[in-house]
């Protein structure tokens, strides 16, 4: 099996709204697409910090329920960031039940930075 991703562009400002309609509409197709391959990763628009609680349960809940297999959560827009977390999380085989969210900006390499 691979790696699969999972997109969704479309919940709503509120995050209970955005809670229940991802329940609603959202999570049959991730729960197929965690049964199809090794590892998932669910990438969804940052959407402020009043979603963090329920993006973290849901994505704890789901990686608890489905090991071996991974699931993993991308918050954000910039599409490089979004990219790049995902190939970190190819190569973490270690990493599951996440919730990522990435900006763009980055923190930079820490074997770089000046102390």
């Amino acid at each position: 099996m691979a790696s699969a991703v999972v997109r969704i562009d479309d919940l709503p400002a509120s995050a209970l709204e955005a809670a229940a309609q991802f329940h609603a509409e959202h999570l049959p197709q991730v729960r197929m697409a965690i049964e199809q391959a090794d590892s998932l990763v669910i990438v969804m628009p940052f959407a402020g910090r009043a979603h963090a609680g329920w993006s973290r349960a849901l994505v704890q809940d789901l990686a608890r329920a489905h090991a071996p297999r991974r699931v993993n959560l991308v918050a954000g827009e910039d599409a490089r960031a979004i990219g790049a977390a995902i190939a970190w999380l190819e190569r973490s085989p270690g990493v599951t039940g996440q919730l990522l969210d990435v900006d763009g900006q980055g923190a930079g390499n820490p074997a770089h930075s000046a102390v």
